[in-house]
């Protein structure tokens, strides 16, 4: 891509995302993810309806009045991006290709996280590791990440989410939030996934195209596979096809909800033509609550 094209994107997702992020989500983004405790922070005078297992005796003696310590969050969190763009990633029928929404979510929960004050960093993977960004904060780097999101390519065909926990598992000591951005059309990654939720907060989400779960009724189409290249033609007008492909998708999306719970880890799925907005929204609130 030329870069003033490649500039161009970069300003178009960051006035979008940095909005819905500071609107929407600063709140919710601070009350879903904790920080690592609390630290004393003052002292002041004694309120009714004070803890009073938070009094300060020694001030308290001093003073003759009562008063009490005043502790606040310790933030500074790490999120770490892991990003899927296997050529299955370019993929799309309605108004989203899968990239191009995996890039606005990320970009949201970016710059949601530096309105916190946390650390972000990006890990773009393929079959192999295609790029690690270090987790640092400030805007400067979030437009880099949000440049390489649009721009990163995978330099091989398929999608191996084992490699990309396993490598972020070894190279991010500090327990961080992580968010895994995939179609999940990769072979087994229990173990790793098992391996990363023990340390890390782990959440995936689940990014498909309105036709990887129901086909339409169109007739004879040629489709392929976008990280092998095979293709095939597939009568989309015989109901029992429809019906095997419909069984297939609601398999798969069973085997990744038991497995994401299993390893005690989120699972949000969302169909491209849904709103981003209102599926963070939820979750959110949910680990709020």
């Amino acid at each position: 891509m030329e870069t003033s094209e490649l500039l161009k994107k970069v300003r178009k997702i960051e006035i979008k995302t940095k909005g819905i992020s500071k609107e929407l989500f600063s709140g919710e983004y601070h009350s879903a993810f904790k920080g690592r405790g609390m630290s004393f922070s003052e002292v002041r005078d004694y309120q009714y309806g004070d803890d009073v297992r938070n009094i300060e005796w020694n001030v308290t003696a001093r003073t003759g009045h009562p008063h009490i310590k005043v502790f606040e969050e310790e933030r500074e969190l790490t999120v770490m991006l892991l990003v899927d763009i296997s050529p299955s990633a370019g993929f799309g029928t309605q108004m989203y290709v899968r990239r191009d929404l995996i890039t606005e979510i990320s970009a949201v929960l970016a710059f949601s996280a530096i309105n916190n004050n946390d650390k972000v960093g990006l890990i773009l993977f393929g079959e192999q590791i295609e790029l690690y960004i270090p987790p640092k904060k400030g805007k400067k780097h979030i437009l880099r990440i949000i440049r390489e999101l649009i721009d990163g390519r995978a330099m091989s065909e398929s999608t191996n989410i084992s490699h990309a926990l396993e490598y972020f598992n070894n190279i991010v000591k500090k327990k961080s939030i992580c968010f895994l951005l995939s179609d999940f059309f990769a072979p087994h990654f229990d173990q790793p996934l098992q391996i990363a939720a023990r340390k890390h907060d782990i959440i995936g989400l689940h990014l498909y195209d309105p036709f990887e779960k129901s086909l339409p009724r169109a007739g004879l189409l040629q489709v392929m596979d976008a990280e092998t290249g095979s293709r095939q033609i597939i009568d989309t007008s015989d109901k029992a096809t429809r019906r095997h492909h419909e069984t297939a998708f609601a398999e798969k999306e069973q085997r990744l909800n038991d497995l994401f719970k299993r390893c005690g880890a989120d699972l949000i799925s969302l169909e491209s033509r849904e709103s981003y907005i209102l599926a963070l929204h939820r979750f959110f609130k949910k680990r709020s609550h």
